[in-house]
Parts: structure tokens; C-alpha cells; sequence
């Protein structure tokens, strides 16, 4: 039987001017599993992905994968143990083809220039923009651009990959496109996603398990249909966010 990674986060805390926006938050994830991180606007979960990421500095807790503790590194050295990430607003270098921008994931965790062009290649045509290749990354349509972040984070190979708000900005038909290339991915990549999703059809259709925030606090997690009936829950969120 196949070992599985882990990434877990243990009691992290962050605060700014005084404010706590996150509070004593832990949550864990094995690959091959998708958890949907949702709550309000202003819940922590943004913030809470930059902690994980190393793009904001903890206060206190403990974030690691596998046995490497990956919340004392610097941004940049964290894809290198296996965890990788996209944005609530899209950063992709505009002026670089899609080619070239799918590649930056692979070769910034030092693979070898032929070897992240192919990788680069096979994630675009899975994507859909097999076709798009040679195109300057800024023609492309928002949706378009929004494959193509997650396309250069899976070019990096993670072991988990974190996705902040990835419907954003897309219709309904584009959701469901979304949602259909991303539910094989955690067995056929073998991997582990977390997504902070507004968008609760996706999410009730994508995640094995929901993880709530609530002014930066864990007020629920579990399977999403028990979630979905827990009544602080609907209070805090689903109830604004259903209707």
C-alpha cells in the first residue's frame, strides 16, 4: 500500500495591530483528500493560507509536511517539500507565453529546463489549452488564466496544493468545467488540495471534509453534508451564502 503525505497545522496564531485573524487554528490533510476551507468574508482564510505558505509570518503554532517543518522556512523555499498554491487575484506574467509561465512552476524548484517543458505541455493539454501554448499569457480569457495558475502549481509536482478562491470570477458552465478537472486530480496527481471557495455547489460536490472559519476562530469541521447542518454554522455563513 502506497504511503501517503500529510500536512498538518497545529495551534497557529496570527494577529495584527491586536486584531486575531487567525486564533489557535489546526486542520490536517492527507493527499489523495480535497478540504474546503470556507467561512465569511474576513474569517482568516486568506490569511490563514499565507501562514501556510510562508507569505505571512506565524505568531505561534506549527505547520509541517511529512516530517519537515515548513513554518519556519521562507516563502520561497516551501514548494521545494511539496506544498504549492494559487491566488484569489491572479498573478501570472503576462507578457511570457502560457508555455513559458506553466514552466516557471517547475523549473523554481529546480527542474531541469527539458524536463519542465514537457511537464509544462502535458498539464496545458489537460487543462484545456493544449492550443494556447505559444499565446502571450495576458490573451487569454479570465478563465483561461485562472487554468493556468493551477497548471504552473502542478507543474512544481506538489504533494499538496492550496487553491484560494479559483471559481472566482467564472460562471456557472465554467464552474462546473472547473469542477470537473479538479475532482480526479487528488488520485491521479496524487495529491492533496485545500480550497477557500465562496462557491458552495463546488464545494459540496469537491471536498471529502469542510473546515469553517469564523473571525479567525474553527467554529466546525467534518464531512460537508454534517457542515451543512450544523447550526453555527448556517448562522455565521450558509445561511447568507445559500440564499
Amino acid at each position: 500500500m502506497e504511503s501517503k503525505s500529510t500536512f498538518s497545522v497545529k495551534e497557529l496564531n496570527k494577529s495584527f495591530a491586536g486584531l486575531k485573524a487567525v486564533d489557535n487554528v489546526s486542520l490536517h490533510l492527507e493527499t489523495g483528500e480535497v478540504l474546503g476551507l470556507i467561512g465569511p468574508n474576513g474569517s482568516g482564510k486568506t490569511t490563514l493560507i499565507n501562514l501556510m505558505t510562508g507569505m505571512l509570518d506565524k505568531d505561534s503554532g506549527h505547520i509541517s509536511l511529512d516530517s519537515h517543518n515548513i513554518g519556519e522556512m521562507p516563502a520561497y523555499r516551501v514548494p521545494f517539500y511539496g506544498l504549492v498554491r494559487t491566488y484569489q487575484t491572479i498573478r501570472i506574467f503576462k507578457n511570457l507565453s502560457c508555455l513559458e509561465n506553466a514552466m516557471i512552476g517547475a523549473l523554481g524548484v529546480g527542474t531541469k529546463h527539458r524536463e519542465a517543458a514537457r511537464l509544462a505541455v502535458g498539464l496545458l493539454e489537460e487543462l484545456g489549452l493544449g492550443d494556447k501554448i505559444d499565446l502571450p499569457a495576458q490573451s487569454l480569457t479570465f478563465r483561461d488564466q485562472r487554468l493556468l495558475e493551477i497548471a504552473r502549481a502542478l507543474a512544481a509536482q506538489p504533494k499538496f496544493m492550496l487553491l484560494d478562491e479559483p471559481a472566482a470570477g467564472l460562471n456557472e458552465e465554467e464552474t462546473d468545467e472547473l469542477l470537473s478537472l479538479l475532482k480526479p486530480m487528488p488520485h491521479s496527481k496524487k495529491i492533496g488540495i485545500i480550497i477557500v471557495e465562496h462557491d458552495m455547489r463546488l464545494i459540496m460536490n469537491l471536498c471529502n471534509r469542510l473546515h469553517v472559519l469564523n473571525y479567525g476562530k474553527t467554529i466546525a469541521e467534518g464531512k460537508p453534508e454534517d457542515v451543512r447542518n450544523n447550526p453555527e454554522v448556517v448562522k455565521a455563513y450558509l445561511g447568507s451564502a445559500a440564499s
